[in-house]
């Protein structure tokens, strides 16, 4: 079982060769790290295993948008385990402490970009169901949604407006 703590400068370096091999290239490194420079609000952990990082986990603030009126929430993403250590259960680890965070703030929703076969295990559904949809042109399956209080979920939906550093690197 490995160990999840939240991020410190000296895993820097580790987060970003970590993003690298698991998503196969530097766009989501390039996220992470123009988030970590001009976001103060994000929720940062990573996973440990004898003294060294081989998992990260990131939320950083989301709106929704609806009607007149935006309504903040948190954004998983990026999640990455090294490919070594994938299928050991780090990823659901970094998701589960990372939600039990987003909970601590009194956060009533996170929205995730990813694998339908996934997420719905830690209570995500898709968007739509909720009348949300994504700023981007995404299959309804791969955008979902974990609303975590339904009093203060926008009843109209809305669309979902990720920070600029998602449309930045390229």
């Amino acid at each position: 079982m490995a160990l999840i703590r939240k991020e410190e400068p000296a895993d820097i370096d580790a987060v970003r060769r970590l993003n690298e091999l698991a998503f196969g290239g530097p766009l989501e490194a390039g996220i992470v790290d123009r988030l970590r420079e001009r976001c103060e609000d994000l929720i940062s952990l990573v996973a440990e295993e004898e003294g060294s990082v081989v998992g990260h986990i990131l939320f950083s603030p989301v709106e929704i948008e609806s009607g007149d009126k935006m309504y903040p929430g948190m954004g998983l993403a990026p999640m990455a385990v090294l490919p070594d250590y994938q299928r050991q259960g780090i990823g659901s680890e970094l998701v589960r402490a990372g939600l039990a965070e987003v909970r601590e703030r009194d956060c009533f929703f996170v929205i995730v970009l990813g694998h339908p076969e996934y997420y719905p295990r830690f209570g995500f559904e898709p968007a739509s169901k909720h009348g949300i949809g994504c700023e981007w042109e995404v299959p309804d399956e791969v955008f979902m949604i974990l609303v975590l209080d339904e009093a203060r979920f926008p009843e109209a939906g809305g669309r979902a407006r990720y920070r600029p550093e998602f449309s930045e690197v390229t």
